[in-house]
């Protein structure tokens, strides 16, 4: 989610920007350092960094990843909301009436003392700022690997300690929601949250150090293209993530804000979903969804629960969707800069996910072929599944998962396939053609397989939801 006036919740991680600052990326993408973009970051920390170091008041955080300024396809909020001040004031609160009966601490979760954290950040140094998130800053730290106190950089457990700002969007409600949540969610594919702090109305997250950075900075910022098959590992396991949450855990949970920004990778590129806060226990009984204020980020939320506030399982399917087709096609979910008829990914791209001879089109130019044919066909298809706007079409994310299972290691590769390299030659030839005034000649379609879930049927947009 996007870092300025435009997000309900702004709130991202990027947590390879401090080793850039100071030496090169060890990554072989060879990214270009932060330094500037922690400079402007920590410039407007610093009101909030001043106010947690002159007193223990005020700090609820988030993990979070740096934005740039000159970006302007940040993440907008879901209509119909107004603005993203007026979403935090309507479902967060700051009064803290009860913290006791509030808070359900799991047993694992360690209990910091905000001078612990201020020395594990080294003082909130801009050396140790990783970001900035909706509600505040976010810092690399080190403490003692089963304890609490603080250590020598670079020794210890590496944790990331998000910081309150009392100016923040995010409220006491959602710090309530993350600490619950993922104090008693634990699965390889969600970022652990090693513990908190609270001092009075201080608010401090500890989580784990997620070395990777975010999907969104490796699909957008990067200025080389994240491989085919990295897309499809990723892809994997956010699916699994939040198969565990809808499927698995002891009470259903809709995640509610499915993107690339809360997408983290770990040193080995492991996807783990992030920020909890505006997360929901799922409905029980004979309930079919959970009525709620509509909150989230514009372009990934399902359209029923936009129009009626209707929360479910499926509405996070739909959002999967809208990550998948941005992996498929290298696009953002919503992009102004593009041309008219191109600002929102999942409209434009509808007609090439149905029109199997302009299918091509969909695919990332920057991977230059290096992409599996098959892989790229039923990761469309399952898109095309997921984005279906009929909610009870869509898939189960346990079904979305075992379709995923052998895309990352499919070997047939467009651009060593003759068929490929002739009509990339056909494409060629026909814009060619077009830019002389000529007839365009048609292009021949690739042969999309069988769906993983319908077979043998065409795409065809559902009705609406009535």
């Amino acid at each position: 989610m996007g870092v300025g006036q435009e997000t309900v919740k702004a709130r991202v991680l990027n947590v390879d920007k401090v080793k850039e600052s100071k030496k090169k990326d060890e990554d072989s993408d060879g990214e270009e350092t932060g330094c500037w973009i922690k400079f402007r970051l920590f410039g407007r920390c610093v009101s909030s960094r001043d106010k947690v170091e002159s007193s223990v008041s005020g700090s609820s955080t988030e993990y979070a990843e740096s934005k740039s300024t000159n970006d302007t396809s940040t993440d907008q909020p879901v209509a119909p909301v107004a603005s993203s001040s007026t979403t935090s004031n309507r479902e967060s609160t700051t009064s803290t009436p009860n913290i006791t009966q509030e808070l359900k601490i799991a047993s694992q979760l360690r209990k910091f003392n905000f001078v612990e954290l201020k020395s594990a950040t080294r003082n909130f140094r801009p050396e140790s700022l990783l970001g900035e998130g909706g509600f505040g800053c976010v810092f690399k730290g080190w403490i003692n690997e089963n304890g609490t106190a603080p250590v020598k950089a670079g020794t210890g457990l590496t944790v990331a300690v998000k910081t309150l700002n009392h100016d923040g969007l995010q409220g006491h409600k959602e710090w309530l929601a993350e600490v619950n949540f993922l104090g008693d969610l634990l699965h390889p594919n969600l970022v652990k949250l090693v513990g908190y702090c609270i001092e009075d109305d201080q608010r401090l997250l500890v989580y784990e150090f997620m070395p990777r950075g975010s999907l969104e900075n490796h699909l957008f910022r990067r200025s080389l293209p994240l491989p085919w098959a990295m897309r499809m590992k990723i892809a994997l396991g956010a699916a699994k993530g939040l198969a565990f949450l809808h499927e698995e855990a002891e009470r259903p949970v809709i995640y509610r804000d499915f993107k690339t920004s809360n997408i983290l990778l770990d040193a080995d590129y492991n996807a783990k979903l992030s920020d909890f806060g505006l997360a929901k226990d799922g409905p029980e009984g004979d309930k079919t969804h959970v009525s709620t204020r509509v909150m989230g980020t514009y372009g990934y939320a399902a359209p029923e629960y936009v129009m009626t506030g209707h929360l479910t399982s499926k509405s996070d399917v739909y959002s999967f969707g809208v990550v998948l087709l941005e992996m498929i096609t290298g696009r953002r979910s919503m992009d102004k800069n593009r041309p008219n008829g191109e600002h929102n990914l999942v409209e434009w791209a509808r007609p090439y996910l149905g029109e199997r001879r302009r299918f091509y089109k969909l695919i990332d130019p920057r991977l230059e072929g290096r992409f599996s044919i098959r892989g790229a066909q039923k990761a469309a298809q399952l898109a095309t599944l997921c984005l279906s706007r009929d909610p009870k079409a869509r898939p189960l994310m346990s079904e979305v998962h075992e379709a995923l299972k052998p895309l990352p290691n499919l070997k047939d590769m467009a651009c060593s396939s003759p068929y490929f390299q002739a009509m990339q030659s056909e494409r060629s030839g026909s814009n060619s053609s077009s830019r002389n005034g000529s007839k365009a000649l048609p292009v021949r379609s690739l042969s999309i397989s069988n769906s993983p879930f319908h077979q043998n049927q065409p795409y065809r947009s559902p009705k609406p939801v009535g």
